[in-house]
């Protein structure tokens, strides 16, 4: 892969940093963030700026550009594709490891005194504002808000916003109508004593009025700010989106202006104007309430004494933990995925072996097969397939440059997911479609053990999903071996495959506890640089637990798997498994057979069917 020759656009943008048409004052520093105006993950490519100027394209990651320097953070997911996507104007940075300086006291110690460094006030978020500014500030230095985005004046084919058609979901698909949902928020509003919600996540605004768009690829998301009022509704959106009877009946725009719930619907670049007209009409105790990560611009509208900030909102806690519609449906799009993997995996079997199946070849196969179930909708990320040694770059995506053909001697890694109208999925699974060596099903058997570890976990309510975080590496450590990403994430329900406020990762205390009804992953995995990569990810339910004693009446968690994937046993060393590992991995293939295998015999997908019932034989640790 060759990397993004830089050297031009990074003296354009040095050239703008001088340039007093676009910068009130010369800046000696510009901070090129990954998200958009929203501090979302994923984004459209209009957004994607710091891959622009960076040629690094992964979903995390920070430029800083100074008068001298150019440097790029990211973390351990990323290392190897980064280093091979960057040109040498650019210094990686890899957060995480002891020696690499954050971004601040990189600043502090490059720069020379009494330096500005900019940032457009919409692309950072508040809390990061916050950090770096108070650094700065300390050594002499000064953050300051660039109003006109230096990396758009330099982009001269830079695409539009998009502004895709919406979809409505029905009580079927959200469990809860988006009027409930109003007065939920009102409650709570009620509750913290604010008369208005500011709504800046696109994941959540999607979630509250039981909408869906397309304008970000592979989440159902659309282009919208919404502020909520003790007695108002306004929704900040763009386009003609809102012609569609459907939408307009959805949010009873048609209804008499008197009506009791009705959203008013306003320009989405109007947001910060009207923010500042409620914001200037607010009694001295009002308040108005919204996420501290939302952006620097947003925040800094509302007076201080105004704002209320927290870490999650009441929207994100809601749409973490899953009504009962809600659970349904992720299964039944997990059932869907297994058989569209299951006829994967078999036509892999076959096809392998003639030589003739690329990375883009098989990835371009499990689109198609879970394209042909019910309600699909499109794929939940950038499918990653990876044999050999591209299976250690971990969020790697195969392009023609890189494209490896699939062979018997390889370790193959997908992790691939899809959204349905009903769920969002997101499934990992390593195979090796000859005879694996030693060495390779040992790295398996320990990232085995850590997912079973996780996985049959029983803890008590109140647990935050860090503390479960070394259960997944334990049987690595005992080896040496560790790998460099979380171990688990929330998923969205027909939403984002990255949610909020949950997961399991070393990397964070700012998680949420885990709660009965909330979703998600448990992946651990290994990755030998220029040799593999394994992953195993299930994606997985919090449910009750029950024990033999109940400490204090505090209850306990456990997980359920809803992905229903056969684990390839070919892999696994059984006498490294424990009784309760082998019955865990015969439990769950019992469950794969039973529950997919009657909906690949009804769909007539006989061949996939029989594919199923070899790899779900049961297993003994005395094999």
């Amino acid at each position: 892969m060759a990397p993004k020759i830089t050297t031009e656009l990074l003296a354009q943008l040095r050239q703008a940093m001088r340039n007093l048409k676009y910068v009130q004052e010369s800046i000696q520093a510009y901070i090129v963030p990954s998200g958009d105006a929203h501090q979302s993950e994923y984004i459209a490519p209009c957004d994607c700026r710091r891959a622009f100027i960076s040629g690094f394209d992964g979903s995390a990651g920070t430029a800083i550009v100074t008068e001298q320097h150019a440097a790029l953070w990211t973390d351990g997911r990323y290392f190897l594709q980064a280093a091979q996507q960057m040109d040498s104007n650019w210094t990686l940075m890899k957060m995480g490891l002891k020696k690499t300086p954050t971004q601040e006291d990189w600043l502090v110690s490059v720069l020379p005194e009494g330096s500005k460094v900019g940032v457009d006030p919409l692309i950072m978020a508040a809390d990061q504002w916050k950090n770096i500014s108070k650094v700065l500030k300390s050594a002499g230095h000064r953050l300051v808000a660039v109003e006109e985005n230096l990396i758009d004046v330099i982009w001269t084919d830079r695409p539009r916003r998009p502004c895709r058609p919406l979809m409505t979901l029905g009580l079927n698909y959200t469990g809860v109508s988006w009027q409930k949902k109003i007065a939920i928020l009102r409650a709570k509003m009620t509750e913290r004593k604010t008369s208005w919600f500011v709504v800046t996540a696109l994941d959540e605004v999607a979630w509250l009025f039981n909408l869906r768009g397309s304008d970000v690829n592979y989440n159902p998301v659309f282009f919208a700010y919404a502020i909520v009022g003790t007695d108002t509704i306004r929704l900040f959106i763009d386009g003609d989106r809102m012609t569609d009877s459907s939408i307009r009946l959805h949010l009873q725009l048609n209804s008499d202006p008197a009506a009791e719930e009705r959203v008013q619907v306003e320009p989405y670049n109007t947001v910060l104007a009207t923010l500042q007209t409620i914001c200037a009409g607010l009694a001295p105790k009002e308040k108005v309430w919204l996420s501290e990560k939302a952006s620097h611009a947003l925040i800094s509208t509302i007076p201080k004494a105004h704002r209320l900030l927290t870490p999650y909102t009441p929207i994100c806690l809601a749409k973490a933990v899953k009504n009962t519609t809600e659970i349904e449906g992720m299964k039944r799009a997990h059932v869907k995925d297994a058989i569209a993997l299951c006829e994967l995996f078999n036509w892999l079997e076959k096809e392998v072996p003639k030589g003739t199946v690329t990375e883009l070849v098989a990835s371009d196969k499990a689109r198609e097969f879970r394209s042909q179930q019910e309600d699909f909708v499109d794929l939940s990320f950038d499918t990653i397939s990876s044999t050999g040694p591209n299976g250690a770059i971990i969020h790697y995506k195969p392009v023609p440059e890189t494209n490896r053909t699939l062979s018997v001697n390889e370790i193959f890694l997908l992790d691939s997911g899809a959204q349905y109208k009903d769920g969002t999925t997101d499934v990992t699974r390593t195979m090796h479609f000859g005879t694996p060596s030693a060495y390779e099903k040992e790295c398996y058997t320990h990232v085995l053990k850590g997912h079973i570890a996780v996985s049959s976990a029983v803890f008590p309510n109140g647990t935050k999903g860090h503390l479960l975080d070394s259960f997944a590496r334990s049987a690595l450590w005992d080896s040496g071996l560790d790998y460099l990403h979380g171990t688990g994430h929330g998923v969205g329900a027909f939403l984002n495959v990255h949610e909020d406020p949950c997961g399991i990762s070393y990397k964070t205390f700012a998680d949420e506890p885990l709660e009965a009804g909330m979703i998600i992953s448990d992946e651990p995995g290994y990755y030998e640089d220029g040799s593999f990569g394994i992953r195993i990810e299930n994606v997985v339910l919090v449910v009750r637990a029950e024990t033999k004693y109940n400490f204090k009446d505090r209850g306990s968690l456990t997980f359920d798997p809803i992905t229903l994937v056969p684990i390839q046993t070919k892999m696994i060393n059984f006498d490294s498994l424990t009784q309760k590992e082998c019955d865990w991995v015969n439990s769950y293939h019992q469950k794969c057979q039973e529950v997919v295998g009657s909906e690949l015999e009804k769909q007539g997908r006989l061949e996939a069917l029989q594919w199923l019932i070899r790899e779900t034989q049961p297993v003994s640790n005395a094999q």
